[in-house]
């Protein structure tokens, strides 16, 4: 079985590097016979494979990842292929949840089907080589071998070469305001199988169920797809292309999906890139959420600015000669930080867990504080680290506490921190 799906993916790989070199070799190229690679078993194999290592819920057909293995994947993908080969494979809408923000709102998401996502997996697969031949190199989010580290590696540097100034930049509500007809002009550019047209079309028109009524889809992306990433890159991708003809010399542009900023050398450059920046979104139709987008001067550590869940700011730092210089430092913004203490929160606060035992509550804990350090955990981001372990100690000793039914639940910190250390907690801060 495992040298079956290394072979599938293999040839998927292989497909893909095709694409893409065919792409990159000719700029005006457009690609007619796709369809009939996203029908091929192989690719809907592999596309099922990375929609089940995704997981998530089902769509309003409630067929579940786990219905699939019972009903047999194998039987679904043929079914679904020759659904494609026939043509009456239809879109169908997907299902609105509603996900809680850190600001106390709601922010609604799609849940396709697990048939769709099967296809869109497929669909991007194929297309989306062709796509990356085009994308930009300061274009950091949903790429493959790309990561927000990257991204904020570039920042750094850049903040690092005189940028002084930078241009904080927030889209209002992009994924709900694509232009549908806009994207598809951009998406024709390379692609003229209408088939996958007609397939793409279909995905951004399916509406929304909401409360058992389907509402129609005229703007925005897929409501949760798979495909919705690319679609999106492809989008702003023309911003990319409006930037790098008419704005590169007025500094760096590092886009990690519908989040940006410029690091510019001046308040005059500063000032001319947003002005671009403006009208590059008033060309595709969308808002810049005038709250949030700012000019942020990094003179003197005095203002810094938040992008990929980090704050980035000039710090006064001293050599060991005794020469002082400032350098773009980078920690947790503060509601990253807010995020993380709500989940330990939420974790140790929970009454259910005086149940347990605190070796169960590590292992629990373990996995998230490694997925914090992973991210966060950069060389001048310790002071705010040890703060989150800090507190991490906190609600450990207050739930020790309570489940032995003491008042003061703040007492005997040090005991409790001598048996996370025998029981192996891990710590943000290393």
């Amino acid at each position: 079985m495992n040298a079956k799906a290394n072979n599938t993916n293999e040839k998927v790989r292989q497909l893909q590097r095709k694409l893409y070199q065919a792409a990159k070799l000719s700029g005006k190229r457009k690609f007619h016979a796709l369809f009939d690679k996203i029908y091929r078993m192989d690719i809907l194999e592999e596309s099922w494979k990375r929609v089940k290592s995704n997981k998530g819920a089902g769509g309003i057909d409630h067929m579940t990842l786990a219905d699939v293995e019972v009903y047999g994947v194998v039987k679904l993908l043929k079914e679904i292929s020759e659904e494609l080969i026939s043509g009456k494979y239809r879109p169908r809408p997907t299902e609105r949840i509603y996900i809680p923000k850190d600001n106390g709102k709601t922010r609604p998401l799609g849940l396709p089907t697990v048939r769709d996502k099967i296809v869109q997996m497929a669909t991007k697969m194929v297309i989306e080589p062709i796509f990356e031949a085009d994308f930009k190199d300061f274009s950091y989010g949903f790429r493959p071998k790309r990561s927000q580290h990257m991204a904020l590696e570039v920042v750094k540097k850049a903040c690092n070469n005189k940028g002084y100034w930078v241009v904080d930049t927030d889209i209002k509500g992009y994924f709900d305001n694509i232009n549908h007809d806009k994207l598809m002009l951009l998406v024709e550019e390379r692609i003229n199988d209408r088939r996958i047209l007609k397939l793409i079309r279909g995905w951004l028109k399916a509406g929304v169920m909401v409360d058992g009524k389907l509402e129609a889809t005229v703007k925005g992306g897929v409501q949760g797809g798979v495909i919705t990433p690319l679609l999106s890159n492809i989008y702003l991708n023309y911003m990319d292309r409006i930037w790098e003809k008419y704005g590169s010399h007025l500094g760096k542009l590092v886009r990690f999906a519908d989040d940006s900023v410029v690091i510019c050398k001046t308040k005059k450059d500063a000032n001319h890139a947003m002005g671009l920046i403006r009208e590059i979104m008033r060309r595709l139709e969308l808002e810049l959420n005038e709250e949030k987008t700012k000019l942020v001067s990094l003179w003197g550590g005095k203002e810094g600015f938040d992008f990929l869940g980090m704050h980035h700011r000039s710090s006064k730092e001293i050599h060991s000669r005794g020469h002082v210089y400032y350098t773009t430092i980078q920690f947790p913004s503060k509601k990253a930080m807010k995020r993380m203490k709500l989940a330990v929160k939420e974790l140790l606060g929970n009454r259910g867990r005086l149940k347990m035992d605190i070796k169960d509550l590590i292992k629990i804990m373990n996995p998230k504080i490694r997925g914090w350090r992973n991210y966060y955990g950069l060389k001048t981001a310790k002071k705010w680290l040890r703060s989150i372990d800090w507190h991490i100690l906190q609600w450990f000793t207050r739930w020790w506490n309570k489940k032995r039914q003491k008042r003061k639940h703040l007492s005997r910190i040090p005991w409790v921190r001598q048996q996370l250390q025998t029981f192996g907690l891990e710590k943000l801060a290393i």
